[in-house]
């Protein structure tokens, strides 16, 4: 049975952030996961991770101006020292929240930059990243993302991330597996999984199209969750999705595939 972790950048939005770790418990989450903790301080989450008895998974490495439509910078030439700085500051959270896994997002590539110089410059801050967190005793992780719902990005395929994967050459670098994502840029999700379970260290989830959640679309989430338990899957799969309506009046798909 996989192990869920709420996304509360996009789950129980009906509350406050600091609200939502209480709602995750309550709802049966025994894990979480968001976007970012940076706008509160590393000791109000812990405090909330603490009070409701939650696992912190996973948040990602500072990506930029997010309001702005910035999504990652580590393929940034003119922004090398920002990214090692932001790395820095994933550790001391990470520290404090428990959190043994980040992940890197991309970016789209900026304007003018060749794709080779693009292509090295996420190489090389994928290589101080991996090492920088191995050395704290943390997972660094990246994302492949579709260019439906962000134009642009950098890295969008399982194959391309394998190739990336290669030339940095650390075995503290993994990949992060969004099956709404790879639904819309490749398809072809159970023999990838499958292929690729050596290399996977998480998993996220939403349906397509629309990206709300399991049952409202296209992907066979009952067989996709057996296949997960029959490959040995073992990491958690984070619920990162769109609620149709509420959070709550949504949940019921955890029962209805028998993974809660």
């Amino acid at each position: 049975m996989p192990r869920l972790c709420a996304n509360l950048s996009m789950l129980f939005t009906e509350v406050d952030f600091l609200q939502r770790f209480e709602a995750a418990s309550r709802a049966g989450f025994s894990g979480v996961e968001y976007l970012f903790p940076y706008e509160f301080s590393s000791a109000q989450i812990k405090a909330e991770l603490d009070a409701h008895g939650l696992t912190q998974v996973l948040f990602n490495l500072p990506a930029g101006d997010w309001a702005k439509g910035e999504r990652g910078i580590a393929c940034h030439p003119d922004r090398v020292e920002e990214f090692r700085s932001g790395v820095d500051l994933a550790i001391a959270y990470a520290k404090v929240l428990g959190n043994t896994q980040v992940n890197c997002l991309a970016g789209i590539p900026v304007p003018g930059a060749s794709a080779r110089l693009t292509e090295q410059t996420f190489v090389n801050n994928l290589k101080f990243a991996a090492d920088k967190l191995q050395a704290a005793g943390i997972r660094l992780i990246m994302e492949m993302i579709n260019t439906r719902d962000i134009p642009g990005f950098y890295l969008t395929t399982t194959r391309q991330a394998l190739d990336i994967l290669e030339q940095v050459g650390s075995s503290n670098l993994a990949l992060q597996y969004d099956i709404y994502h790879m639904q819309i840029m490749e398809g072809d999700l159970t023999r990838t999984l499958e292929n690729n379970l050596s290399v996977i260290q998480h998993v996220q989830l939403a349906d397509n199209p629309g990206r709300h959640e399991p049952g409202t679309g296209e992907i066979n989430y009952h067989f996709l969750f057996g296949h997960l338990d029959r490959i040995g899957y073992r990491g958690w799969v984070g619920c990162e999705y769109k609620p149709l309506t509420s959070t709550e009046a949504g949940l019921g798909w955890m029962k209805a595939h028998n993974v809660l």
